[in-house]
């Protein structure tokens, strides 16, 4: 079976006891001197996009302040192509060692040689554009590929293009996490895309074509007569692009009939008449079982109700 959690046997009551009053490390348990050169931090940074730029894909620039190789030194640290020397005081170990006398018993404790900070060498002649740590800083521009399908929250890795770590060791990544902003007339869910067409009364009782302009350009909405509001045509294929994978979601045009607010005398009579001639000055109303707004629509299209 899997281990659990710790044991409390006298080895490990020990250690506890050790790491407590000396911060660890008894006999044996030396590190040696850590390593000049380390690799980078790591970066996240933000991007925004607009709507047709997160559908298509596209190429952005930012410039970002980071850390790079010291063009004096080439990362060494020293000037001039000096060595490093051993640190005298930790003999080039990184640590000292030091025994105390605890109720325990005598114990031996190891921490960092505070000469050289750990690393056992000591730089006698730093770098004087970078102070010895091997990099300077510096902006920089990244170009960042946004491959198509991407929303609010998808993170791109961009491998190798952090900063570049002391002693000009191995660069961390940039994450780059996109954030698409709103777009004044297309509403975004999942892959697909939502529209809101606002008609005159006369027009969905009569039909007609209305040109309707998306992000892959025009195209013709035909708008049958008796067309009721609330209804929803759905343009396959011009949605958003499926992000690493291929095809593409829908576009779905919800049709809002606008009914008139202000008439005058004349239209007033002949919608009168047409009342009349549809036997509609008295009618029973019917009561819908859902809600029929375009969120809620958009809701139960993806609810699958």
């Amino acid at each position: 079976g899997g281990s659990g959690g710790a044991g409390f046997g006298a080895e490990n009551l020990f250690e506890d006891l050790m790491n407590s009053f000396f911060g660890g490390g008894g006999a044996g348990a030396s590190r040696g001197p850590k390593p000049r050169t380390r690799r980078g931090q790591d970066a996240l940074l933000r991007v925004e996009v607009d709507l047709s730029e997160a559908v298509f894909g596209t190429e952005k620039e930012i410039t970002v302040d980071t850390a790079v190789g010291c063009p004096t030194c080439h990362g060494g640290g020293t000037a001039d192509g000096a060595a490093l020397v051993p640190c005298p005081m930790c003999r080039g170990r990184g640590e000292v060692q030091n025994v105390q006398r605890t109720f325990l018993g005598q114990v031996m404790t190891a921490r960092a040689c505070p000469q050289c900070q750990g690393y056992g060498t000591l730089n006698p002649s730093p770098c004087p554009e970078c102070a010895g740590d091997g990099r300077v800083r510096t902006r920089q521009t990244i170009k960042v590929e946004v491959p198509p399908g991407v929303e609010t929250g998808t993170r791109l890795l961009l491998s190798g293009q952090g900063e570049v770590g002391p002693g000009n060791g191995p660069a961390g990544d940039v994450y780059v996490e996109i954030i698409q902003k709103p777009h004044p007339v297309f509403e975004r869910q999942g892959n697909d895309l939502h529209v809101q067409l606002s008609i005159p009364m006369t027009a969905a009782a009569l039909g007609t074509v209305i040109p309707l302009q998306t992000l892959d350009g025009e195209q013709k909405i035909e708008v049958k007569a008796g067309t009721q509001s609330g209804s929803v045509q759905t343009l396959r294929g011009l949605g958003a692009a499926k992000l690493q994978r291929s095809g593409r979601g829908d576009l779905h045009v919800h049709i809002d009939v606008v009914t008139p607010t202000r008439l005058d005398a004349a239209q007033r009579e002949l919608i009168e008449q047409l009342a009349v001639m549809r036997d509609e000055e008295h009618f029973e109303p019917t009561v819908a079982e859902h809600p029929t707004g375009l969120f809620s629509r958009i809701k139960e299209a993806f609810s699958g109700k």
